[in-house]
């Protein structure tokens, strides 16, 4: 009875959210108290626990990096970029979107795909304001390529993060297995972007000409204070490709770097705090608890049991399940409390494989699932949530189902691309 109750609450919180009737918030926040009231969540499950609660990890993440960000803004370098970078696509809607999906997509394997929306996403706005077009189709094609480039390293994407900590892989192991496919899957998303986006980008040569004629040094509002924000933010990309050998979570180096850049900018708190994507945040701990409720009661690890159970002694089978499968069920939940739940199911698969080469194609399988079945829809992954509050929040909301029409296809093509990928690799050349 318990368990219908919670995926009923769980399928009714999700639809008020796909079709918007009423604020994904309140949705999310209407859910997590229905999980209360049927005993599925406590204090303990909901805040304590490392599998049905609240990631804390990721929402102080967000929080650290968005005041970073924050303090970053107030020197005019987000202008700066804007101005850069569409006068060396020379205006030209389609060219300034392919640039800022590859810094993207770049950016999210070297730092991870959620720092990067948020210093992506303000330049975004920026430019497409200076060219006359619609911000929208460029923030839904950044959130996705912030995905897939995320996927090619450990520190990309959270889930990510979550195998290599359960399964000992290092960072080298993630870019030499990964690495590869997701180059291709960003030449063929590059294109899939000119056939989903090209009639929305419209051409202005009165915009163009007066974007040509600016000169982005101007922009530059406090360049002593630029300075000093791009030491602390270099410090932090380095703290995050090293966290691994440093032993410091994520969410710590984004804490100290947001204390560091407020005590040498001296930025006052009315201006850093004003730039916190609050709906966001809560919208995760709300997201987070009903999902824990679904782990509680044992809903995600009985799919996961059946699924490892029918594929027992076939490792092909078994990828190419942890491959689709996950890709479904990470649009439907975010891939964060899905691979958390997944990664020990995967490891005794893994522990009883014939050969190392095959028990690690599962991990390979259920990384390349969970982060790219995450732009399967609007709250898939971390990224999309991020983008879209960041989008509400400066008049130019996306819905969920404006950006899910678009997440479906991209995210159906290159899932169903990284198959043979694993099949060739790890089965047939071994």
């Amino acid at each position: 009875m318990t368990e219908t109750l919670t995926v009923a609450i769980f399928v009714i919180a999700y639809i008020l959210i796909a079709t918007e009737k009423i604020h994904r918030v309140t949705a999310a926040l209407g859910g997590a108290a229905a999980m209360v009231l049927i005993g599925v969540a406590d204090t303990h499950t909901a805040f304590f626990s490392e599998e049905t609660g609240v990631d804390w990890n990721v929402i102080f993440l967000l929080l650290g990096m968005m005041i970073i960000v924050g303090v970053v803004k107030q020197t005019g370098v987000f202008e700066y970029l804007a101005i850069w970078a569409a006068k060396r696509a020379g205006g030209q809607p389609f060219r300034v979107m392919v640039l800022l999906v590859v810094i993207t997509a770049v950016a999210s394997a070297l730092l991870d795909n959620v720092t990067t929306v948020l210093l992506v996403a303000p330049v975004t706005l920026l430019v497409c304001d200076r060219i006359g077009n619609s911000a929208v189709p460029f923030l839904i094609a950044e959130a996705m390529a912030s995905n897939i480039g995320g996927a090619a390293t450990l520190i990309g994407d959270p889930p990510n993060i979550i195998i290599a900590s359960r399964s000992g892989l290092s960072f080298n192991d993630f870019v030499l297995n990964l690495a590869p496919i997701i180059v291709v899957l960003m030449v063929v998303f590059i294109g899939m972007c000119k056939l989903m986006f090209g009639r929305q980008l419209e051409y202005h040569p009165e915009r163009v000409a007066e974007v040509m004629s600016l000169d982005e040094r101007q922009a530059i509002r406090d360049p002593a204070m630029l300075v000093r924000c791009l030491v602390i933010l270099g410090g932090v990309t380095i703290a995050f490709a090293l966290h691994s050998a440093l032993h410091v979570e994520p969410a710590i180096v984004a804490l100290l770097g947001a204390g560091a850049i407020i005590a040498v900018t001296q930025s006052p708190p009315e201006q850093f705090l004003e730039e916190v994507e609050w709906p966001t945040l809560v919208f995760f701990m709300g997201l987070f608890i009903m999902v824990g409720g679904l782990v509680e009661v044992g809903v995600i690890g009985d799919l996961g049991e059946k699924a490892t159970e029918a594929a027992q002694g076939h490792y092909l089978a078994a990828s190419t399940g942890l491959l689709f499968g996950s890709a479904v069920l990470s649009g439907l939940v975010d891939n964060i409390p899905y691979v958390a739940t997944m990664a020990p199911l995967t490891l005794d698969l893994v522990n009883a494989a014939p050969t190392p080469v095959e028990g690690n194609a599962l991990w390979w399988s259920l990384a390349l699932g969970a982060d790219l079945g995450g732009n399967a829809t609007a709250v898939g992954a971390s990224a999309n949530v991020v983008v879209l509050g960041i989008a509400a929040r400066n008049g130019v909301p996306i819905s969920f189902w404006t950006f899910t029409k678009y997440g479906l296809i991209v995210a159906s093509v290159t899932v169903a691309l990284s198959w043979p990928y694993v099949y060739l690799r790890y089965f047939v050349l071994g």
